[in-house]
């Protein structure tokens, strides 16, 4: 089935999604990670769609036109999770499929932990439970250095400084974990101004405004059905905090390590996320 564009209002903003699928099916809802977009779930909606599902890909907070509020308070996950929440609401679902990458898996983790009765099923890709990534933070030097992005983008020039020179910082990011040029370009027409950067990046500084982290020791375990898909060249996440993710979770649990993919799965190991996801969905994988 075809993907198709569609306006979602939730929580007093319009959010720009692609979705793909009837209305009405079971619902996965997939949150992007940074500095990705809806784009990043582009094989997903189309493998969904077409094995029954209602797939729904949102452009998040700041980075939709019309759901980017000024003020870095305006990005607290709190509000994040509020926005996921009311997408589901607005879609006129109650219950619901939850896959999440990076950014999107720490929602996905917070809306499992808090929120789980509301879940068919929690899929996180790279992101490990907050509570093993506090874990790995204090115990793995190499894990704090894989982070050091989370501090500088502490800094108000982040978003010119990874703009700057035809973005080049940012194409690093992206192409140095094996994202292909013309998806670099593809994440670059949404993100590829400083309004829209630096509200993304905002999505850092307000846990450091409040006076937390991505790394959150005391988030409660998961009850939820979850599959966790974490690449073995993940230059952001090492492999004690994403083995750790087990002893977070109580419900049916499993880790499928990708070799030799980085951070951006989707981007490098589509076809198998697929199959992985489709698999979990379906039940057949517990």
């Amino acid at each position: 089935m075809s993907v198709r564009p569609l306006e979602l209002p939730a929580d007093g903003l319009v959010f720009e999604a692609d979705v793909a699928g009837v209305p009405g099916s079971p619902l996965v809802l997939l949150l992007h990670g940074f500095p990705q977009t809806s784009h990043s779930w582009r094989e997903q909606l189309p493998a969904l769609a077409n094995a029954g599902y209602f797939a729904v890909a949102p452009n998040q907070r700041g980075y939709s036109p019309h759901a980017r509020p000024r003020g870095i308070e305006e990005y607290a996950t709190d509000r994040l999770i509020a926005d996921a929440r009311a997408m589901v609401e607005s879609l006129g679902y109650s219950r619901y499929h939850l896959v999440g990458h990076d950014w999107g898996g720490q929602l996905s983790w917070l809306i499992a932990a808090n929120f789980g009765a509301d879940l068919d099923t929690l899929t996180v890709l790279s992101r490990p439970h907050p509570a093993a990534f506090a874990r790995a933070m204090k115990a793995d030097t190499a894990q704090s250095e894989r982070s050091r992005h989370h501090r500088a983008f502490q800094d108000a020039n982040a978003a010119h400084e990874l703009l700057a020179d035809d973005a080049r910082r940012l194409r690093a990011t992206l192409r140095n974990q094996g994202v292909s040029a013309a998806d670099v370009t593809a994440y670059l027409t949404r993100l590829g101004n400083f309004e829209a950067l630096d509200a993304a990046i905002n999505w850092y500084r307000a846990p450091r405004l409040a006076g937390g982290a991505l790394a959150l020791p005391d988030v409660p375990k998961v009850t939820v059905p979850t599959m966790y898909l974490w690449g073995d060249q993940d230059a952001a996440v090492g492999r004690i905090a994403a083995e750790a993710t087990a002893e977070f979770v109580t419900g049916p649990y499993r880790f499928e390590v990708l070799p030799g993919v980085g951070h951006f799965v989707t981007d490098q190991a589509s076809p198998r996320v697929n199959e992985l996801l489709l698999e979990w969905l379906s039940g057949r994988g517990r």
